[in-house]
């Protein structure tokens, strides 16, 4: 069986990409996801920003961001990611970046670049359709993976 990309999404709260969860591809088709502690000073300035999760749980079942980013370091080192929305995941994956004094160790870059003979719009398209015929939900991470790597296979 060949490697797939490495696939990313992270799932962000209401407002300003506070980062809830998130999911990544290994190179044999596997997918790792789990929720994110919220940083208490991500909490100050947006309290409500919890998407469908409550704080008690994302404190009980998530995982520090910086564990977060130390497994996918551990995974990804020094590659590049594809991600079906790259502004919001950058912006995610930034926050937890900064926020705890890492250096950037992956580029994202849109999923839709792998496949060139394909013409503009009909990768999402076919996520799209994906998505219905699953019976998955586009917001989570953990879904969006999984339908690139369908996606990544056809």
């Amino acid at each position: 069986m060949s490697e797939f990309p490495g696939f990313i999404a992270v799932e962000t709260g209401d407002d300003n990409a506070i980062p809830l969860a998130i999911a990544w591809a290994l190179p044999n088709g596997q997918v790792k996801h789990t929720l994110i502690q919220p940083d208490d000073d991500w909490l100050d300035e947006e309290l409500l920003s919890l998407g469908g999760y409550g704080l008690d749980e994302l404190r009980q079942f998530g995982v520090s961001p910086l564990d977060v980013l130390r497994e996918l370091e551990n995974d990804h080192f020094s590659q590049t990611l594809y991600t079906a929305g790259v502004q919001d995941d950058e912006a995610a994956l930034s926050r937890m970046f900064d926020d705890f004094g890492v250096d950037p160790f992956v580029e994202l870059a849109p999923a839709e670049i792998l496949y060139p003979d394909l013409s503009p719009g009909e990768w999402s398209r076919a996520r799209g359709e994906l998505f219905g015929e699953l019976g998955l939900e586009p917001l989570r991470p953990e879904h969006e993976v999984q339908v690139m790597l369908y996606l990544h296979q056809a």
